[in-house]
């Protein structure tokens, strides 16, 4: 009679999560025959054989060909101790290579929209709460074959988190000086509310793109076409977004005669 302990090699399949196909070719090689069989000719499998086999998954799990992990197996130089040594130091090698990939490619990702170079938690602390990810995805849908998304792709790539805490710094600074301008009451066709939409059009240029004064007016125009934009102005100031686009156009027209 087989022993209780032992298992036939539909069992040991089910409980290590492989096929019988592949128990019978380890057989079949050598890696992992059975310890014992009934006197019918079957394979009964034995806790060593168990044991064994999750040693044979584990290496096949990092890559390690048959042939390889037979001759680590057998050799009786190195003990079991050994054998657990060197798995928690393949583990560790293999965790460390994933996580090096895993970055690689979120930085692919990253890079690809944008030219954002930063991760979602950085997005969130230097764009805010209310920075959406699909905001990237719908502007290179929108202007990705133009000149300007390519110059914007190519000078932002660099951009690291510095880099665009610094864009943000700027883009507050002066929309803090366009909402004190408004709030004071300051004309829209002024020059002081000119010269304020030429530092917004000449910083637009020096960090993304050649902002023409034909692309400023078009801006202006989104900032009021597009409730996203309109809100982002309201919040500082009620009216405010009416009276940056005013200044943009007053501004285009004093440079271009139009």
């Amino acid at each position: 009679m087989p022993p209780t302990d032992s298992y036939t090699v539909g069992r040991l399949a089910e409980i290590a999560k492989v096929t019988v196909r592949t128990l019978h070719h380890y057989d079949e090689i050598g890696l992992l025959s059975p310890g014992g069989r009934t006197p019918a000719g079957y394979r009964r499998y034995g806790e060593a054989d168990l044991d064994r086999l999750q040693q044979i998954l584990f290496y096949r799990e990092l890559g390690f060909p048959l042939e390889q992990i037979a001759a680590i197996l057998d050799d009786h130089s190195v003990g079991p101790a050994e054998h657990l040594r060197r798995q928690h130091r393949l583990i560790g090698e293999r965790i460390g290579h994933l996580q090096e990939l895993a970055a690689a490619v979120e930085r692919a990702m990253e890079a690809r929209t944008m030219g954002i170079r930063l991760t979602p938690e950085e997005k969130f602390e230097v764009f805010g709460p209310d920075y959406d990810e699909s905001w990237e995805a719908e502007a290179e849908q929108q202007y990705g074959g133009s000149e300007a998304w390519a110059q914007s792709q190519r000078r932002t790539s660099g951009y690291g988190k510095s880099d665009w805490e610094a864009v943000k710094a700027e883009t507050d600074a002066l929309m803090a000086r366009q909402a004190e301008a408004f709030r004071a009451g300051v004309p829209a066709g002024s020059v002081r509310a000119m010269d304020l939409a030429e530092e917004h059009r000449r910083q637009i240029t020096a960090r993304f793109y050649d902002c023409s004064y034909e692309i400023h007016r078009g801006l202006a125009a989104m900032y009021l076409a597009d409730p996203r934009f309109t809100a982002t102005y309201e919040k500082v100031a009620v009216g405010l977004a009416q009276w940056t686009h005013d200044a943009i156009i007053a501004n285009a027209d004093r440079h271009t005669g139009g």
